[in-house]
């Protein structure tokens, strides 16, 4: 993953525009809706200052969750908004590293998170999601996806106030069908993208079994 967001500067310059992402929040919602009914334990990576993880936690107060991120800077915003709210755990984790020792959960999500790694290590970790989910576990992936076409990709920067120019240049967006397909050749099944605006995306799949 790309040492850029390890900085203070990078860190928080995401975090300034955060909240103000397009359809963000219809993003959000349709993670909600795909998360199993009862979820005993819940990991999000990349989870940036937790916002996911606390919507999560919202509509299932009684999760165990657990929080991982590799910037400092996040981590520290993460623990801000946690401190003190119970099940909750915060981790630095990279995600060029192994998740399988952070155990099993019944959901995995992320946002905004794994299209900062290269194409091999997205399959990579996508095993190791499925390895870590309980049988009947979901993977809800809300993610910046690659547009088809140059064009589209521009119209995405002009929607969102972004130019060619001050794009994140850490972006190791993919394609939606290949990472549907990669998910399907994981094991994953009632694999599908749930929601897309533009190069946003939710994408999501479940572990076989009860």
């Amino acid at each position: 993953m790309t040492a850029e967001y390890q900085t203070v500067e990078k860190a928080l310059a995401y975090l300034a525009i955060a909240d103000h992402i397009p359809g963000r929040t219809h993003g959000e919602k349709m993670v909600l809706d795909l998360l199993p009914s009862h979820p005993k334990r819940v990991l999000d990576l990349g989870t940036g200052d937790g916002r996911l993880l606390s919507l999560v936690k919202l509509a299932h107060p009684g999760i165990e969750g657990v929080a991982v991120d590799f910037s400092p800077t996040m981590i520290e915003k993460a623990n801000e908004r946690f401190g003190g709210v119970p099940g909750i755990q915060v981790l630095t984790h990279d995600f060029n590293d192994s998740i399988l020792a952070l155990g099993a959960f019944d959901a995995v999500v992320s946002s905004f998170a794994i299209h900062h790694v290269e194409d091999p290590r997205k399959r990579e970790l996508y095993a190791e999601i499925f390895s870590i989910l309980a049988p009947g576990g979901v993977f809800i992936n809300l993610e910046h996806v690659s547009s088809p076409t140059e064009k589209l990709h521009d119209d995405f920067l002009s929607a969102t106030g972004i130019t060619r120019e001050t794009e994140d240049r850490s972006n190791r967006c993919s394609p939606v069908h290949s990472q549907l397909q990669w998910l399907e050749q994981t094991g994953f099944e009632n694999v599908d993208c749930f929601w897309k605006w533009r190069e946003l995306a939710v994408l999501a799949g479940t572990r076989p079994g009860t």
